[in-house]
């Protein structure tokens, strides 16, 4: 009668083993995201003077589109559509303002 109830208990015990290397364990850590950071995108024009900071993601392995995400003024931040042709163009201008600020402006930006 006793060796019916430790029976479920390997089966269990294989079932859980199988289920953590299916699924796989991520590693531990504050700032390991396993997906993109933008999940809706804005094409909507926003007023230079509410910008306040801008961070460019090219893609890697998490995410394979480049990302672009601009903090506001309020406090606010949003992810905007690289595809969109003011965003472009206010990527391409932090990029020559920064290459300026560093007195190397590659020839290709221009």
């Amino acid at each position: 009668m006793t060796k019916l109830l430790f029976l479920p208990l390997p089966l269990l015990l294989c079932l859980a083993l199988a289920t953590v290397l299916t699924h796989g364990m991520p590693p531990i850590g504050r700032d390991y995201n396993t997906h993109c950071r933008c999940n809706v995108l804005e094409s909507r024009v926003i007023p230079p003077n509410r910008l306040k900071s801008l961070k460019i993601f090219p893609p890697d392995a998490h995410c394979h589109t480049t990302e672009v995400i601009v903090g506001l003024t309020n406090g606010e931040k949003i992810c905007l559509n690289p595809q969109s042709h003011w965003v472009a163009k206010l990527v391409q201008f932090c990029l020559i303002r920064e290459h300026a600020q560093q007195d190397t402006l590659p020839k290709d930006i221009l």
